[in-house]
């Protein structure tokens, strides 16, 4: 109790908000999912990135690590303290610094959210396309490489972030990239950081590209009456030459749960929904396309372009994990991610479904199709042991099949703590040069550690 005494005293001579209230580090004891709670010994709440260097200088004299805190959206457990020590939870540097329209940029700090970005670049005429469903801070997104709904367009966020400020191990901050469109100067150290999931450093600012409004959307929903018949749909529109922003793939299952939770009527069967964009008559000609190709298959189709109604249905989408995990409480939610080529998703997501049918599981699959990103969720006892163990059989076989199809473990969720054995499998020949690069630059492995893999 004396060192802790001494540790918070010292964080208090130069972070103004420091917190030991046990409400406070039970609410950063866990993430969003199953992975079970762990306390920190100190939370704090920094607002510039002085503060945050002084944190590190602290964390190394008492020799505690840190874990990074966006707004607690983590699936794979990259945000509990396993090994305790200091949460720097990024809520209070949320302060966007400079919207620069001319330059399509705008440089924020990490705890700013999504939401309130695109809130803030609207009156500009701009937007930022990065959808990973839950109202994430930046720093969350570029630490995890998120992605979501708009990725089949836009991509993630390594294709939107230009440079960033770290504060590193040794205390030092260092800029990597560059506010330009481009640079062919030295190694791509920034794209070290992005999906680095907080085992580097801590990003203190970033500069993000952003995008003029589109001028004109609409929303298709096609519903099928199996869902190999949804996922084969997605090559065949895909290939048609669409202007799709949007495709995502909701099985008849999750629509059931999306319709009890958030009080749609949507017609309960396996579904693609599409977001088509550009000018009114591109929109049009578009839709008029995708017409024509549902009425050569045993699909129905429905058209919305109503701003509102558009709104709501792609909220409920975004809500599916929450209404899966609502429908089922007292119990933690497994979400699972893989992302596999194209023309290995309808069997990459048919071997999902026929491993949840044949251990008797009800399970939502839902996902971003149009870059072979799916899901599959389910709700567990976490308390159960015989559920765990399940859980994570579940896991492995939809995981392993992705990997002998040339796909990867996650597409967008990370690593976290959940899914290092599988980044040994899957890079074995570089997961090596990995934990070099996180010795050079954090040799005393401070900085989220158990994440991603384990130093040696």
């Amino acid at each position: 109790m004396i060192v802790l005494d001494r540790l918070v005293e010292a964080l208090r001579e130069g972070v103004r908000k420091v917190s030991i209230n046990q409400t406070v580090l039970e609410h950063h004891s866990k993430a969003l999912t199953y992975h079970k709670a762990s306390t920190p010994d100190v939370v704090v709440f920094p607002k510039s990135e002085e503060e945050l260097v002084h944190v590190v200088n602290i964390a190394k004299q008492f020799k505690k690590p840190i874990v990074p805190f966006g707004i607690g959206t983590s699936v794979e457990g990259h945000i509990i303290p396993y090994h305790g020590g200091i949460v720097v939870d990024f809520s209070e540097m949320n302060e966007i610094l400079s919207i620069n329209p001319e330059d399509y940029t705008v440089t924020a700090q990490p705890g700013v959210t999504r939401e309130q970005l695109n809130q803030a670049l609207k009156k500009h005429g701009l937007f930022f396309p990065v959808d990973p469903g839950a109202n994430a801070t930046l720093g969350g997104m570029t630490a995890t490489n998120a992605s979501g709904t708009n990725a089949v367009k836009y991509g993630t966020m390594r294709q939107q972030v230009r440079k960033l400020r770290v504060v590193l191990a040794s205390s030092e901050v260092i800029n990597v990239g560059s506010a330009a469109a481009k640079t062919s100067a030295g190694f791509a150290l920034k794209d070290l950081f992005i999906g680095s999931e907080g085992t580097l450093g801590m990003i203190s600012e970033i500069t993000l590209k952003v995008y003029g409004i589109e001028e004109y959307s609409a929303v298709a929903k096609l519903t099928f009456n199996s869902l190999q018949q949804a996922s084969e749909k997605t090559q065949q529109i895909l290939a048609s030459g669409l202007k799709v922003s949007k495709m995502e793939l909701v099985d008849a299952e999750t629509i059931d749960i999306i319709n009890e939770q958030s009080q749609l009527d949507l017609k309960v069967a396996h579904s693609l929904l599409i977001e088509l964009t550009g000018s009114k008559e591109e929109v049009e000609l578009d839709l008029s396309l995708l017409q024509s190709i549902s009425e050569n298959s045993t699909c129905e189709l429905q058209f919305e372009t109503d701003s509102l109604a558009r709104a709501k249905l792609w909220q409920a989408r975004h809500n599916a994990a929450l209404s899966v995990a609502a429908a089922n409480p007292g119990k933690g939610l497994m979400f699972t991610d893989v992302c596999v080529p194209l023309s290995k998703l309808t069997a990459a997501v048919m071997h999902a479904r026929k491993v949840v049918d044949l251990h008797g599981i009800k399970a939502s699959i839902i996902g971003h199709v149009g870059d072979g990103n799916f899901h599959v969720g389910f709700a567990i006892d976490q308390n159960d042991e015989e559920e765990l163990a399940l859980m994570h059989t579940i896991n492995d076989q939809i995981v392993q099949f992705a990997l002998e199809v040339g796909g990867t473990c996650t597409g967008e969720h990370g690593i976290g703590v959940g899914k290092k054995h599988f980044l040994r499998q899957e890079h074995s020949t570089t997961l090596e040069i990995m934990k070099g690069i996180k010795k050079l630059l954090d040799p005393d492995n401070m900085f989220s550690p158990g994440v991603l893999f384990d130093m040696d």
